[in-house]
Formats: structure tokens, sequence, C-alpha cells
């Protein structure tokens, strides 16, 4: 079966005698779909479980024709249109395969994407570098995407230590925020601006050493959901609740975590 299987099936859960639930989804609906259909995909890919994936990826790639079915239905473009302007746009931007270009590098390729890119989009009327970031992304992916695009422009440090200082800045100045006594909203809403600093800040570290900050966050969150289970998973052998056992004692069953799961 290909794709066209696929949008057969829709078509019939989207037609007169088809899915009521279906029939009714519209393009607003239906990206709600899709972020979490992504998510869970990403999820699949990082357990390395082979099958898992490809279903995850079968679902990712229903919401997408689903969505492109509906613009048809609409009147605005079908698959044809969507599979052309791709193709188009991957060979315009890899002069490098599909042209006479020459290049030696992965960042050389990334440079002369960026530049086509800004030369795709100078008929359009752009304010900022920024506007072509979407304002929907996950608050760590839009910052990495915000401060990348106005590293292009030449506004950066000239290495990573200078980050770095800037982390250390931001630090002490939510130390400062932190040791303000009796805080009022005020200060809460500005202690939550230090915090989002010192994030922001940290995110520049991240791309100065080609470290996705999502993937670097979720990789530490996975890593002490494990040993946080097997902390549990101990506590649990000793026929005790882990809400009795002190402080003390949980920093050691911690250790054991630690060099047990790594």
């Amino acid at each position: 079966m290909g794709i066209e299987a696929i949008t057969e099936l829709i078509d019939a859960l989207r037609g007169k005698n088809g899915c009521p639930w279906d029939r009714k989804q519209t393009p607003q609906t239906i990206s709600v779909y899709l972020v979490e259909e992504i998510y869970e995909l990403i999820d699949a890919i990082e357990s390395e479980e082979h099958e898992r994936v490809c279903e995850e990826l079968g679902d990712v790639l229903f919401q997408l024709l689903f969505l492109i079915n509906l613009f048809r239905d609409m009147g605005h473009f079908g698959l044809e249109r969507v599979i052309d302007l791709i193709v188009e746009k991957m060979k315009r931007r890899h002069p490098h395969v599909f042209g006479k270009d020459e290049v030696n590098s992965a960042e050389i390729v990334q440079q002369q994407w960026h530049k086509i890119k800004i030369k795709e989009k100078q008929h359009l009327p752009v304010e900022s570098v920024l506007e072509s970031v979407p304002s929907n992304l996950p608050a760590l992916m839009r910052a990495y995407r915000v401060s990348e695009r106005a590293a292009k422009t030449g506004f950066d440090w000239n290495d990573v230590s200078g980050v770095l200082e800037k982390v250390e800045e931001e630090l002490n100045e939510l130390k400062a925020a932190l040791n303000a006594h009796d805080p009022t909203p005020n200060d809460k809403a500005l202690l939550a601006l230090e915090f989002g600093d010192i994030l922001f800040s940290l995110v520049n570290v991240a791309r100065f050493v080609n470290i996705h900050p999502e993937t670097a966050l979720r990789g530490s969150t996975v890593k002490f959901e494990k040993r946080f289970k097997y902390l549990e998973k101990l506590v649990s052998n000793s026929g005790k609740d882990i809400e009795s056992i002190p402080q003390h004692k949980l920093d050691d069953l911690w250790e054991e975590a630690k060099e047990k799961i790594g």
C-alpha cells in the first residue's frame, strides 16, 4: 500500500457516510493533534524502539495528509502542490547538490541555506529577522531559534566564555532577587524574569557548543526519572513509604541509584 491508501481512507472518513467526528474537523483542530503526535514520535525515537517509531511515524503522516485533505476540500491546494513546492525548495536550497556550487563542510551548507532563505523572502515585508520564528514553539526551542537568528546578524558573543560570564551575571541577579524579604507580587514577577534570563543565557551556551537545549534537557529529565524510579523501588522493597524516609537516607539511596543507573 502507498500514500493513496491513506488518502482514500481519509476521503472515506470524511465522506457522506463517514465519521461525524472526522467530518467536523478543521485545520485548527487537527493542528493540535499534529503537535501531540510529533511529541509522541520524539518519545519513540528516543526510546529506540523501532516498531514504536514506525507506528508513530504513521500517526504523524496521517495527520499531515488529513490536513492536506482539509485544505484541498476548501479549494486551496492538494498533495501534488505540497510535493511540488517542497521538491522545488529543497533543490533550490541545495545548489551544491543540484547546481554548480561546491561546499566542503556542514557549517558552510548551513550558512548557504540561511542566505538562500533570506533571498527567497526578500519580496515579503519583514521588519525583523526574528519574524520567521514561530510564536507557538515551546519556550526552550523558541529561545534557541531566536538567539540563533539574532546571532546570524553578528549580534553575538565572541566565544563561549563571554556567554558563561553572562550566565554568572544573571545568576547573581537572581540571587539578589531571592534575598528580598517578604516578596510582593511585583518582586515575584521580577524573580520570574531573572530566572528566565538565566535560562536564555544557558540556551546561548548550548548554541555555542552545538547542543540543542531541548534535547539536552529531555535527556537529563529522562535520566532523573530513571534514577528516581530506581530509588522508589529501593524504598518499596524495604517495605516503607518514601515520605517516611529521612532526607539523609534518601540522599544515600540517591547515590546508589546514580551508581546503578549512571
